[in-house]
């Protein structure tokens, strides 16, 4: 049960429930470019591209939901920024012809925040919470009671005069969106009846999804074009689309708007993205760690002030891909970065056996080791 005063319920963003943008607010460029990302996104699952498992798994479980008129279970996507997470959210609001309600896990500040979207949802709505491992502990409690029982009880008053409301929900379907699974509540977790982990897209994949947007944009674009536009668009559609929208401008200027490899190299090489999909700041951070540390170990926090960025933004903005992309180690003693990333810089790596070494744990120096040439 959760106590509230008559302050909780007044929205402390006025956009924590209702997704229509103020008005006066956005420019007509702003508008333009928010209406051309939605036309990009999938209508419904037969058009979504990538993801197989987790589109057949959906589509069981939608269809199951229909054919038994009911809600369906409430739905988890978990995996890194860009793979259509969100895109997901809309097409299971369109598939069942219900309607979205979005906010995100930031935007629920108080449990008032919350309780009032909930109890403005209608029969079989589809609410999205964006990062919701980033929601408050007073409102996540609220979502338990909400997700199982369709109900949240309120607390009005303090004292021997403060007197319990319980107010009824109607059934709705949460989809939660998390780009960091780990940091999710075992309670809150588990209360979800489906998770679906979103993988990286491979580069065939990735060209089908440029060429789509190719067309919906109308822009001229040769496969080649795609293809050296999807190899660097470190596996993520979001990327994709985005260097697709800045290799356009390059060729309208340059090329009278038609994309082929030779644009599209030109063209990425002007906004500094490299053949692997490195971009400046990725690039940054290796220079610092091999040029400045002599190729690690190097705590996060060193980086971070090596390039002018925040922990934070090195962590979860460049740190998985450099990781996947085999650049970049992580140890108990800082990041490393791996021969590779020598390589990739144009540098030999060092002859001794220091990086390659520096992940195994059992086989590293303490700090008052007889041996400091190896510190």
């Amino acid at each position: 049960m959760i106590e509230f005063t008559e302050d909780d319920f007044v929205p402390s963003r006025p956009s924590a429930g209702d997704t229509r943008p103020a008005k006066g607010v956005l420019s007509g460029a702003s508008l333009q470019g928010e209406n051309e990302e939605l036309s990009l996104r999938p209508a419904d699952l037969t058009t979504f591209i990538g993801q197989a498992r987790v589109r057949e798994q959906l589509e069981l479980i939608l269809s199951s939901a229909r054919h038994r008129g009911v809600v369906p279970d409430h739905i988890l996507f978990s995996g890194p920024p860009g793979l259509g997470k969100t895109s997901l959210a809309m097409i299971i609001a369109q598939e069942l012809g219900t309607t979205l309600r979005s906010t995100s896990g930031p935007a629920l500040e108080r449990p008032g925040d919350l309780a009032s979207i909930l109890s403005n949802l209608q029969e079989g709505d589809v609410l999205f919470i964006d990062e919701i491992h980033r929601i408050s502990r007073p409102a996540e409690e609220i979502l338990y009671q909400a997700m199982e029982d369709f109900r949240i009880d309120v607390m009005v008053g303090k004292g021997p005069g403060a007197t319990s409301i319980p107010l009824s929900l109607a059934q709705f379907t949460l989809v939660g969106a998390t780009t960091r699974a780990g940091l999710l509540t075992s309670p809150l977790r588990d209360r979800f009846g489906y998770t679906g982990y979103m993988d990286f897209y491979d580069v065939e994949q990735l060209e089908e999804i440029i060429h789509r947007s190719a067309n919906i944009l109308d822009i001229d674009i040769e496969p080649s074009g795609a293809g050296e536009i999807a190899s660097r668009s470190r596996g993520t559609p979001r990327i994709a689309n985005r260097l697709l929208r800045r290799v356009r401008d390059y060729a309208d200027i340059r090329s009278q708007g038609h994309i082929d490899r030779t644009v599209a190299r030109a063209a990425l090489a002007v906004y500094d993205v490299d053949e692997l999909g490195l971009d400046r700041l990725d690039t940054a951070v290796l220079d610092a760690i091999i040029r400045m540390y002599n190729g690690g170990p190097v705590g996060l926090s060193t980086i971070a002030v090596a390039v002018g960025e925040e922990p934070n933004t090195i962590e979860e903005v460049c740190e998985p891909f450099l990781v996947r992309a085999g650049m970049l180690s992580r140890t108990p003693r800082g990041r490393v970065a791996t021969p590779q990333a020598w390589e990739h810089l144009g540098l030999t790596p060092p002859s001794s056996s220091l990086v390659g070494k520096r992940d195994e744990d059992d086989n590293q120096p303490g700090l008052f080791s007889n041996n400091p040439g190896t510190l």
